[in-house]
């Protein structure tokens, strides 16, 4: 690991000045030279990888008093971006009206990580591709610009097949985020040119230049995030299929919620990760679901829409199949939820 400098910040406004970027307007966040950091369950990570090289991290743990509160109301939920994956997993009134979510977040990481694990943090985790987390590749468009992607001839079995371009194949490991995405998920933001409301949708950005990943400016903070209230949200669940039953990264997952009348599907909101570039909603499969009577035979039509511009690249060409079939087992779990 690199020598670096480290300060902790009280309140966002210390925070914000300690990462002022100098000079570094027009460099991605993930290469700043200065990075917060709360749990540092990945960050940390790629600094002994020497993937990330920042300078100075400023530590924002301080910020869970004012930024670390869950908030239920008839308007929807918020979570403060201090809150620990584990609080809001165990949450009764996340449990109860957000099933999906807290689904997401009990089957991330282990029990240690997600007691580490800040939500603001969780969802700009970066991917887990082996050609980008070794800086021995030389190849690698995410790490390093221009380079080539080498997954794209190599080893991709756990390759993304959504949203992705000959620049870069990567999948999004997120099981918190693709839900967030589906249920339409504000994201609150404080940073230097004052604070921004952005729908989780437009957070992550697409493969085309793979090394900008969100955006997010320099020294920008996510302080929390809103999910609107909806007759779907207690109808939710989130599938995760993988290679084992726990501590393993999802090679297929869905977030699924349904508002239902009669058998009758007034609305449909579908998350998709393990299978694309960035937390991936596909509003292509909520289209073939509403206003439709629900069956088997319609999970499985709503599917083949999420998967129609799908792009496979050899090892991972067995994700199409993988991902309609888990978006259809959610879809049928969610449609036996009492609403």
């Amino acid at each position: 690991m690199r020598p670096f400098l480290y300060e902790r910040a009280d309140d966002v406004q210390s925070a914000l000045r300690a990462a002022a970027p100098d000079g570094q307007a027009s460099v991605p966040p993930t290469e700043a030279a200065a990075q917060f950091i709360a749990g540092g369950t990945l960050l940390l990570d790629l600094m002994k990888l020497d993937t990330m090289r920042p300078q100075m991290l400023v530590d924002i743990n301080a910020l869970e008093r004012t930024h670390g509160r869950i908030e239920s109301t008839p308007q929807g939920l918020r979570l403060g971006a201090l809150v620990r994956m584990s609080q809001a997993a165990e949450h009764p009134d996340i449990l109860r009206d957000y099933p999906a979510v807290a689904q997401s977040l009990q089957q991330a990481a282990s029990a240690q990580l997600r007691n580490m694990a800040s939500l603001g943090g969780n969802v700009l985790q970066r991917t887990r591709c082996q050609y980008f987390r070794d800086p021995s590749w030389p190849s690698c468009n995410k790490r390093a610009p221009g380079t080539g992607c080498s997954a794209l001839e190599g080893v991709n079995r756990k390759h993304a097949v959504l949203g992705v371009s000959e620049r870069c194949i990567a999948e999004y490991p997120g099981d918190f985020g693709p839900t967030l995405a589906a249920l339409g998920a504000i994201v609150e933001t404080a940073g230097p040119r004052g604070t921004r409301s952005i729908p989780f949708e437009q957070l992550h950005t697409d493969s085309e230049m793979p090394n900008v990943e969100t955006v997010l400016m320099p020294g920008e903070l996510i302080t929390g995030f809103t999910v609107p209230a909806g007759p779907w949200t207690r109808r939710s669940v989130y599938l995760k299929v993988r290679d084992r039953q726990s501590y393993a990264f999802g090679l297929a997952t869905a977030a699924v919620a349904l508002d239902m009348r009669d058998g009758v599907v007034g609305e449909a909101r579908i998350g998709l990760g393990g299978v694309a570039y960035r937390p991936w909603r596909s509003h292509e499969a909520e289209d073939v679901l509403r206003g439709k009577p629900f069956d088997e035979d319609l999970a499985d039509a709503a599917a083949r829409a999420a998967f129609a511009g799908a792009r496979t690249h050899g090892g991972n060409a067995y994700k199409i199949d993988l991902g309609r079939r888990t978006l259809v087992r959610a879809l049928l779990q969610a449609a036996k939820m009492e609403g």
